[in-house]
């Protein structure tokens, strides 16, 4: 007879789920505001990066996939203004546009912190090690198709809605190999602060900040990203 209960089986929805609570906690931390996800999700085929602003990240480890959060310009520029203006910059040393090279490389900082929280969280709930790539921020005139399925046997996708304090609205997408994480015995569960994350964040990117990186990082940073899509065939 089977003595796992269904509570001690954990599937695709429930990674969907710590991933949501990971960008609403970063960003709601990082932003000094709200940050919420759609209580009903949807199942999609396929994924794309579209405009204005696409962020994607590839895991490996325990399972494979891609994670995708696609920002209109308005979304963008609200996180990162609340971002800086929170620590502790002025209005007038804020980038104006989205296509701007700091907007993208906060946003990259914002979403590499949500990385770091999510497999933290899958490390302690799901007894399980994943890697991922460094978080990649696009400015994109068009939607483009991104998919690891030729990685994964059976892929399942989902996108969730996410809403700003200020009412602008983001995407985020996962391609994950459907799998389950069945408990075989009980185990704790260390739980982390995260605003103690954000500040040992902080701390650590306080003497190099986005917008000064060197134009050899610069130019590393875009030959990385360059190889990253061709393999992925873009």
């Amino acid at each position: 007879m089977d003595t796992h209960h269904t509570t001690d089986i954990l599937g695709t929805n429930d990674l969907l789920i710590s991933l949501c609570s990971a960008v609403t906690r970063v960003l709601s931390v990082a932003t000094n505001s709200q940050v919420q996800y759609s209580a009903v999700v949807q199942r999609i085929k396929k994924t794309y990066l579209k405009p204005d602003i696409g962020c994607f990240v590839l895991f490996d480890g325990g399972f494979s996939g891609l994670v995708i959060i696609n920002f209109s310009a308005e979304a963008a520029m609200e996180l990162y203004r609340s971002y800086l203006l929170n620590m502790g910059l002025s209005k007038d040393d804020l980038a104006s546009s989205h296509t701007s090279d700091e907007v993208s490389n906060v946003m990259g900082e914002l979403m590499n912190q949500v990385v770091g929280d999510f497999t933290g969280k899958v490390r302690r709930e799901m007894q399980t090690h994943i890697t991922q790539n460094q978080p990649k921020m696009l400015v994109l005139t068009k939607q483009v198709q991104l998919s690891v399925d030729a990685n994964l046997d059976n892929p399942e996708a989902r996108r969730v809605t996410f809403y700003t304090a200020g009412g602008n609205i983001f995407y985020l997408e996962l391609a994950v190999d459907s799998t389950e994480f069945i408990k075989l015995r009980d185990f704790d569960t260390e739980q982390l602060d995260p605003d103690a994350i954000m500040a040992q964040t902080n701390r650590a990117n306080a003497t190099i900040p986005p917008s000064h990186s060197s134009s050899s990082d610069q130019n590393s940073g875009e030959d990385e990203t360059a190889a990253l899509l061709k393999s992925l065939g873009m």
